[in-house]
């Protein structure tokens, strides 16, 4: 009897009478297709994430509320194993991210005219429908069974472009400059996303940044804070701090925007402003390569106040729903990423599940930006917030 198979990737339907190697029409990995039964094809969020459950078993329990504490699966776990989803160390800064958003509150400004809430936001030159993009995730095919590393990229390039926005795509210590999975992925997409890479030589830096120029890529960016990884240098994948100069020169050996991602501090802000950098990512990498960092949202205001208009700023770090968005824009951010959640819908349900993601996180800022009295990204601001 044949079985109709339902690829996640590009969502065609197939008929066969046995299981498909790979779906003929994207060529997604067998991973990535679903037998269709009754109820198999997830309609909402709700069911994207207990896809993500099953799939994430022993690494990430997609637990209503993500927040690393000690108890977690991920974070319980990463003593003496891979770090996986969690944070590093203790998970001090992976809490800080969370602890730190949670410290504030939106305050209602109800007396106005009515408004449909406006969300467009230009980034790169391109108009998305939210200021939220995808974060540069990478690693996910190794972390789990439930999807290669390639469709992992796919689900979230296609996703968040189907949502009308975009995705940054990572790099690890299983990439190599002969063999990037998020270049070959962008590529097979038509270069609709933005490759970030982590601090390597400068030489193979540059040959990583002309590669995505030439696919069509709108920017490209450095990991800074990735200076930092060891299982990179365990891997013999060099990576290194960047001087100011080096940093110039990155910036001076491509027409695209560049990104400097790992931003903690004003300091830091100012000299990549100096360096050219067309947009600075405050960023503690997830908590992920420095333990006792201070949440993003504690640092983001001053970063702000420091560059805001010399520089596009994003935040990311905890950001887990449309309100959290809105707290980080009035905080000073531009543009928000979203990082563990898009990759557990990405796991959930490849291309859909992120569709679904990121669809529900517009929705809410939609109405969080109405109940705030802001009618477009220019209304939030530090009057919106209260302790």
């Amino acid at each position: 009897m044949a079985t109709e198979w339902f690829c996640t990737i590009c969502y065609h339907e197939h008929e066969s009478a046995v299981s498909l190697a790979a779906c003929p029409e994207c060529g997604a990995d067998a991973k990535s297709l679903l037998a269709v039964t009754d109820g198999a094809i997830p309609r909402s969020l709700e069911e994207v994430r207990d896809l993500a459950r099953k799939g994430l078993k022993g690494i990430c329990a997609v637990y209503p509320h993500c927040d690393g504490g000690d108890e977690r699966i991920c974070q319980r776990e990463a003593y003496g194993h891979a770090i996986g989803f969690g944070g590093v160390g203790s998970g001090a800064s992976f809490q800080a991210n969370v602890t730190s958003l949670a410290a504030w509150r939106l305050n209602t400004r109800l007396i106005g005219p009515h408004f449909a809430a406006d969300t467009t936001f230009v980034f790169a030159g391109i108009k998305l429908a939210m200021p939220i993009m995808g974060a540069s995730v990478s690693g996910v095919g190794r972390y789990t069974e439930a999807i290669s590393e390639e469709d992992f990229c796919r689900a979230t390039i296609r996703g968040c472009r189907e949502a009308g926005t975009i995705t940054w795509r990572g790099d690890t210590w299983f990439y190599t400059p002969e063999s990037h999975p998020a270049l070959d992925a962008l590529a097979r997409e038509g270069g609709y996303g933005i490759p970030i890479f982590k601090p390597r030589a400068q030489d193979v830096l540059k040959r990583l940044i002309e590669r995505a120029e030439k696919m069509g890529c709108p920017a490209v960016g450095v990991d800074l804070d990735g200076c930092g990884s060891t299982v990179m240098a365990r891997h013999g994948q060099e990576v290194f701090r960047k001087s100011l100069q080096e940093l110039r020169e990155l910036v001076q050996s491509t027409s695209l925007p560049f990104i400097a991602k790992g931003i903690m501090s004003a300091e830091d802000g100012e000299a990549c402003v100096e360096a050219g950098v067309r947009v600075v990512a405050v960023s503690n990498h997830g908590g992920r390569v420095l333990d006792a960092t201070p949440g993003v949202a504690e640092v983001l205001p001053e970063i702000a106040a420091r560059i805001g208009g010399k520089a596009l700023i994003t935040a990311d770090g905890g950001v887990r729903t449309g309100y959290d968005v809105l707290k980080m824009l009035a905080l000073g951010a531009d543009g928000v990423l979203v990082g563990r959640d898009v990759a557990r819908a990405a796991v959930g349900a490849g291309s859909l599940g992120v569709k679904l993601h990121l669809e529900r996180l517009g929705q809410t800022l939609r109405q969080a930006l109405l109940m705030t009295g802001c009618a477009d990204l220019s209304g939030p601001g530090p009057d919106i917030l209260a302790r």
